[in-house]
């Protein structure tokens, strides 16, 4: 992934009207000087789809996916989607978000992100990525902003960890989240091995409080684009009002020396951050351990596999 471009497109957005999100990604391609032939381009875009269980907020709203996938395929690209979700599959999550249906009559591919292929990272550790996503043409991430339990808040760069497969995301929480700044370290590692993405987020209606299931919905009424996951999540949260020193992965970025994690370098050719503030954004006060409860983690292991016996 090349993260040399700092320029991120803020622009206020206040529904899903399909129409008007048609409108604003443009707006926002345009503005980010992304000047990518997409027609025949491979296009996965990679929403968060952790569940559906308890309500739609925990995921990206399914009229932006609709959207974008519209978007895409009216300028010629072929268009899959993929997620390794918390519980489910990703068919079944865009089941209950409304938009299956519609996304199969658009003849759009569903991936569950099963297939792995191994990618080690500079730490030397090695990451089960996703070959869907590694084998794309153009990754367009979709993340919703959240409010999140561990790492206070997550948009674009922590999006991407939905790019390793099924059971390896949870193990990596058990295996790198007793070393403090080592999980959020290695998912920073991740953006170098990935293919060319561009993120589009879904900041309509927010979610704060907790998460990254269980918060309220915030009328943030924004969205935003870019070439470097980075620079969005550094603006986002000058949006928000909150200090990037709280934020464990903004950390990460600043300690990794990655373009973007300094507000200063950032180009805003559309909105300025100050125009759309949103400090009543409310995040938790303590971060959960990174690290799972091995009785959770073990439990949640055992309804993963019976779930994945039933599918097979």
């Amino acid at each position: 992934m090349d993260l040399s471009s700092t320029a991120v497109a803020l622009t206020p957005c206040r529904t899903y009207d399909e129409h008007l999100l048609g409108e604003t990604f443009e707006r926002m391609w345009s503005a980010c000087s992304l000047r990518v032939n997409l027609r025949g381009l491979h296009i996965l875009l990679k929403p968060n789809l952790i569940s559906a269980r308890y309500g739609l907020l925990a995921c990206t709203q399914g009229e932006f996916i609709l959207a974008a996938a519209r978007w895409f395929l009216a300028r010629g690209s072929r268009v899959s989607i993929g997620d390794s979700p918390a519980f489910g599959t990703t068919e079944s999550v865009l089941t209950r978000i409304g938009i299956r249906d519609e996304l199969q009559r658009l003849d759009v591919r569903l991936s569950d992100f099963r297939k792995k292929r191994d990618v080690l990272l500079p730490s030397g550790i090695r990451a089960g990525f996703a070959a869907d996503a590694l084998d794309c043409d153009l990754l367009i991430n979709l993340p919703r902003i959240k409010a999140h339990a561990q790492f206070r808040v997550t948009m674009a760069v922590k999006n991407y960890f939905g790019c390793i497969v099924g059971m390896q995301k949870p193990l990596w929480h058990m295996v790198h989240g007793g070393c403090p700044g080592c999980f959020e370290a290695h998912l920073v590692e991740l953006l170098g091995e990935l293919p060319d993405s561009i993120t589009l987020v879904d900041g309509i209606t927010a979610m704060h409080v907790n998460g990254p299931i269980r918060g309220k919905p915030f009328p943030l009424g924004l969205t935003a684009c870019g070439a470097n996951p980075v620079a969005l999540d550094r603006a986002l949260l000058e949006v928000l009002g909150i200090d990037p020193a709280v934020c464990p992965l903004m950390t990460a970025c600043l300690r990794a020396g990655l373009p973007g994690a300094k507000l200063a370098d950032i180009i805003f050719p559309l909105t300025q951050p100050a125009e759309i503030c949103a400090d009543a954004f409310a995040v938790p006060v303590e971060l959960s351990p990174v690290r799972f409860n091995p009785f959770r983690f073990a439990k949640n292991t055992l309804r993963r596999m019976l779930l994945a016996m039933r599918q097979a």
